[in-house]
């Protein structure tokens, strides 16, 4: 999905809040709607899914933009906040989420119409603070001294945080169904909810990130399970309940931007690099060929067809003779897109691009 791009973007955003010394940037765009902008298919734009028959994009400055006709003309949604959007999922047609820059967290309940705001970074670093040191007060004095502190240092961390403010970016959000959901993020942010969002945990601390490395996308596979992957190489698996995570043998330790599963798994990432695994165990690397080497954010899975997407306008597409480079004309980045009929609908630094599969052109 969205990985170097909203990575990128959103360290670079935590940097300017830091340097501006003020958490009343942060505040302002998590309070201010998002603004009519006539050119937003041309925006930034980091994720794309369907919603039923309907197409929705997320992007820069909160922008929501939904799509009846298959991809050929588009709206903007309401949407109460101005901050960087980086995903959206949609488990059911009228049922979505999406999350963003400063730890927001959104819901729709009208196919994307209209969103509601559930969480904010504040809300997170309270949330974080108060769990913490409950659990804290609840260690009996037996408890191992590795896991007090463990938690100790996680305590410091979050109030850590709430100094600096609502800064911490989600990169992904995956529902179950309307109720049981995570959402994940930089420094090595997870959160989960069984009840549609009223109210999280936060796991974050029960993962096998000690360092807290950026966790970039959240997959979920038809036999049920779930892989995260992130950066520095980092692959967590839940225990059963989807409360503690645990760190799978990864087969490289550079930064993982997506995953996705057609006839198997695959993983992909910085500078080019692609794993499949039957298994989500044994990893093989993917050949793409000689001198390929730009970043990959993502992938679209159809009918037994896949392509992937990355930097500099990357557009490869998956056959007998292995990956074959699509000629898009442009050199922008794409972050995510969906396939409908004969195109591809694309999404990412030059906004919206419609990919024809039978000639391979793209037009704006």
């Amino acid at each position: 999905m969205r990985g170097f791009i909203r990575r990128r973007l959103a360290l670079a955003l935590v940097c300017l809040g830091a340097l501006c010394g003020s958490t009343v940037l942060w505040a302002d765009r998590l309070e201010q709607p998002a603004q009519p902008a006539p050119q937003a298919t041309q925006a930034l734009l980091l994720d794309i899914v369907r919603a039923g028959e309907r197409l929705i994009a997320v992007g820069e400055q909160g922008i929501v933009l939904l799509s009846d006709d298959q991809g050929e003309r588009w709206r903007m949604a309401q949407v109460p906040v101005s901050v960087m959007l980086t995903a959206v999922q949609f488990p059911q047609p009228q049922l979505g989420w999406a999350v963003g820059h400063d730890g927001v967290v959104l819901r729709s309940q009208d196919g994307g119409e209209s969103w509601q705001r559930l969480l904010t970074g504040r809300d997170i670093n309270a949330l974080r603070t108060l769990q913490l040191t409950q659990q804290l007060a609840d260690l009996p004095a037996t408890v191992d001294a590795a896991q007090r502190e463990m938690l100790e240092y996680a305590l410091d961390d979050a109030l850590a945080a709430e100094k600096d403010g609502p800064t911490t970016p989600l990169l992904d959000v995956w529902f179950r169904d309307e109720q049981v959901g995570f959402v994940l993020g930089g420094y090595g942010l997870l959160l989960k909810t069984t009840d549609g969002g009223q109210s999280w945990r936060s796991l974050g601390h029960q993962a096998d990130n000690p360092d807290g490395f950026h966790l970039n996308s959240l997959l979920a596979c038809r036999d049920g399970s779930l892989l995260i992957a992130g950066e520095a190489g980092l692959l967590l698996a839940p225990d059963a309940d989807g409360e503690r995570w645990q760190a799978q043998d990864s087969p490289y330790d550079g930064s993982f931007f997506a995953a996705i599963e057609t006839d198997q798994l695959y993983v992909m990432g910085l500078r080019g690099h692609l794993f499949r695994s039957p298994d989500g165990q044994d990893w093989q690397p993917v050949a793409l060929g000689q001198g390929r080497t730009a970043s990959l954010n993502g992938a679209v899975s159809n009918a037994g067809q896949l392509w992937l997407l990355g930097q500099a306008g990357t557009l490869l597409q998956a056959g007998p003779q292995g990956f074959q480079a699509l000629d898009t004309v442009s050199r922008r980045s794409f972050s995510a897109g969906v396939r409908t009929g004969q195109q591809l609908v694309l999404v990412g630094e030059g906004g919206i691009s419609h990919i024809a599969l039978d000639t391979t052109e793209a037009r704006p």
